[in-house]
């Protein structure tokens, strides 16, 4: 009898082959299914547990690993403009010390500008809340009439010793300032310590070059890998350089219009406004839907006597958001960064739960690194295929 020849291919395929083989030669087929399909199982058991042990080693050493992520996505944009200036003849460590001040003195600045407005609106908001909420109940007077009917008919039958007895066992929230300033303190020093962290490095991968994509050179084995290394680093720098330029330009032209048509208005503080609707706007998707919550809570209060006008500065922003993104942001970037949106959504769902605000900032650069990483090594061509759209 023949014998078949050796197969590969996913194991419970090979495994069926090899049993239906064996029944020819009349030899017990026995546990040749079963086995196969225990491998495979075993082999997915070890990837899942390698996969969870990743993810959680990205959430227990963020204090170490946001850092680095962040001075890295930073030193990828920075990187052309030390780049120039080395060819100008400065060097790499005046170069970086002057971009990092300059970046520094901005934030800075906009820190001062707009802190004390943006620190009374949150002081005030408990008081803006119980307004909002008012101005809520007065919109829709069939909802807080239902909920006043709700409430009746649950004391209903109920007499005056009972309703007193109800509201003595009512429990009282007490609020410790002395727990909340505790954390409060707690939160601002590791928020300070994370921030001159990434300062430090950023300085440190600016003025160093490219130290590290030489060295990264030097201990790939063949003269291949090495190519494929400086097209790799290079293209994953230009692309998130590119993107996060393109972005704050875009996002910068857009708060810009936002706080005019919001001044036109009669909205106070409008250029504030603006700023946080530019900064919400580099989180991919929940950035400009935060916002136009923001812009209506705002327009809520501001204009208690006009609905209309309370729409406005919402209506206003969304208008600008979908010409943004349907009509400047394709034109500027192309089809260079054409990811495909659900795995933009994911990993953006993804990165924000695991290290929050941050890591959404990180999710698209992050993404677009996988996908450059991706087109140039084949074994990872399905995963290039998956996020292209």
């Amino acid at each position: 009898m023949k014998q078949l020849p050796e197969l590969t291919g996913p194991e419970p395929f090979v495994a069926s082959v090899r049993m239906l083989d064996l029944q020819e030669k009349n030899e017990p087929v026995g546990d040749a299914l079963p086995a196969a399909l225990m491998v495979s199982k075993t082999a997915l058991a070890e990837i899942v547990l390698i996969l969870l042990g990743f993810v959680a080693a990205l959430y227990f050493a963020r204090p170490v690993l946001l850092p680095v992520f962040l001075a890295c996505v930073a030193g990828m944009t920075l990187k052309p403009i030390i780049r120039w200036s080395t060819v100008c003849g400065i060097p790499p460590a005046l170069s970086a010390a002057f971009v990092l001040s300059l970046l520094i003195a901005g934030v800075v600045f906009g820190f001062t500008q707009f802190s004390r407005p943006a620190m009374a609106w949150v002081n005030d908001a408990p008081q803006h809340m119980t307004e909002l909420r008012q101005r809520i109940q007065k919109l829709l007077p069939p909802g807080a009439r239902f909920s006043a009917a709700a409430a009746a008919v649950n004391n209903l039958g109920a007499t005056e010793a009972e309703k007193k007895e109800e509201q003595k066992n009512t429990p009282t929230v007490q609020v410790k300032d002395n727990h909340s300033s505790v954390s409060l303190i707690n939160w601002t020093e590791l928020f300070l310590a994370g921030v001159i962290e990434t300062l430090v490095l950023l300085y440190l991968l600016l003025a160093s070059g490219d130290l590290f994509l030489q060295k990264l050179v030097r201990v790939m084995p063949t003269l291949g890998d090495k190519k494929r290394a400086v097209e790799i680093s290079h293209e994953i720098q230009q692309n998130i350089s590119n993107y996060l330029f393109s972005v704050t330009f875009i996002n910068a032209g857009l708060g810009v219009a936002v706080s005019g048509g919001l001044y036109f208005m009669g909205l106070p503080n409008a250029a504030m406004w603006g700023v946080f609707v530019a900064a919400l706007n580099f989180v991919p998707y929940f950035g400009p839907v935060a916002g136009i919550v923001l812009l209506t809570a705002v327009g809520l209060l501001t204009f208690e006597t006009s609905l209309w006008r309370a729409l406005l500065p919402p209506a206003w922003y969304l208008l600008l958001h979908l010409f943004e993104t349907n009509l400047v942001t394709p034109i500027l970037l192309g089809r260079r960064f054409t990811l495909n949106p659900v795995a933009i959504f994911i990993s953006l769902m993804f990165w924000t739960w695991l290290w929050g605000i941050p890591g959404a900032l990180l999710s698209l650069p992050i993404l677009v690194s996988i996908k450059v990483v991706s087109d140039h090594v084949p074994a990872l061509s399905p995963v290039s295929e998956v996020l292209s759209q």
